[in-house]
């Protein structure tokens, strides 16, 4: 079963934002998916999260269709979108755990995993803080536990770095791409930042709403930031 399938995904605003787009992931696979802003990666996001109607074409998220079966897809998925959703008069574990009991775990499940999540963020000794204390960083490691909890097979990650420091953009990747290697879960990347593409890494290439390019990183015989840069048309790639 593919974590997520695309096919012929087609959405119009009052132009169209995405066009006939179709491609599929993997369980445990990190795919990045890579667009100047506005190639339509965050209507992408919003189309899988069932944030918008599905005007064309068809989507599988864990098998389930959308928007027949979006109930049992949303179930195994996690999100964490570019703007920030967190309550900030919470503590940590008062966010943690109201996530928890939303997808129905039980009160030792929840405290299990919380520890869990915790420990693998680097924040176990934040639990009892208020997440206004946080740093940037620090809160989207907490959204990425949140969005863990449940035992998801699929994460989205909608610009997840934007306006993060260097270290932090990268302890939040790097956070990511063990999801993939240590519990098979896939992940979904969305960035127009060329430094967070690893040599290993899948990439989607989107620009204008269509899938330009589809290879893995080290596999190209033309450099990447080459590459992106001649396909989306811009004279230089830093």
């Amino acid at each position: 079963m593919m974590a997520l399938e695309i096919a012929g995904v087609s959405h119009t605003y009052r132009r169209k934002a995405l066009d006939a787009v179709s491609f599929a992931v993997t369980p445990g696979e990190f795919v990045v998916l890579l667009g100047l802003n506005g190639a339509g990666k965050t209507t992408l996001f919003s189309l899988i999260a069932g944030l918008l109607p599905l005007q064309a074409g068809t989507l599988h998220v864990l098998g389930h269709p959308l928007p027949q079966e979006r109930t049992q897809a949303l179930a195994g998925c996690g999100f964490v979108f570019q703007q920030p959703a967190l309550d900030l008069d919470l503590t940590v574990s008062q966010t943690l755990r109201y996530h928890a009991a939303l997808h129905g775990l039980s009160r030792r499940d929840a405290r299990r995993r919380i520890d869990e999540e915790l420990a693998r963020s680097g924040l176990s000794d934040r639990a009892d803080e208020l997440v206004r204390s946080l740093s940037g960083g620090q809160r989207r490691r907490i959204e990425i536990a949140r969005s863990l909890l449940h035992r998801v097979g699929l994460l989205v990650l909608d610009e997840a770095t934007v306006g993060l420091d260097v270290p932090s953009r990268k302890a939040i990747a790097d956070r990511a791409r063990a999801l993939c290697r240590e519990d098979g879960t896939a992940v979904m990347w969305a960035t127009h930042l060329l430094d967070e593409v690893s040599p290993e890494d899948r990439v989607v290439i989107l620009h204008e709403g269509h899938v330009v390019d589809d290879a893995r990183a080290e596999r190209r015989a033309e450099p990447l930031p080459q590459r992106f840069a001649r396909l989306v048309g811009l004279e230089a790639a830093a």
